[in-house]
């Protein structure tokens, strides 16, 4: 069947979806990093609500790990989501290339860490 299409070609559209699967994964990566530094500011913004912040804000922690762990699976740990406060606490928007976020998730926790 190949020999019926122009090499050319069939690099051509080949080429064509890899360009298209790297974007799509620039998007998702940029989106869910934008979401998780909203959850963060979510977090933070509920915390300072609270008289006792110590013990308000672990519970507001805790009681948000169970429930989006019960609708959307893992990624929503205690841990994962002091990391997402941090995160917004560390990185303001302005602060971050262009005011997007052009690093993975993982990398701005990476810097937060070191």
């Amino acid at each position: 069947m190949t020999d019926l299409i122009d090499n050319a070609l069939i690099n051509d559209i080949k080429q064509l979806l890899h360009t298209a699967r790297s974007k799509v994964h620039q998007t998702i990566n940029s989106t869910m990093t934008q979401t998780y530094w909203a959850i963060g500011q979510r977090i933070v913004e509920q915390e300072q609500k609270g008289s006792k912040r110590a013990k308000y804000g672990k519970a507001i922690i805790e009681n948000l790990s169970s429930e989006l762990t019960k609708e959307f699976g893992k990624g929503f740990s205690v841990a994962n989501l002091k990391n997402m406060r941090q995160f917004c606490l560390s990185f303001e928007k302005s602060q971050t290339p262009s005011s997007q976020f052009k690093l993975s998730y993982s990398h701005y926790i990476f810097f937060i860490k070191s």
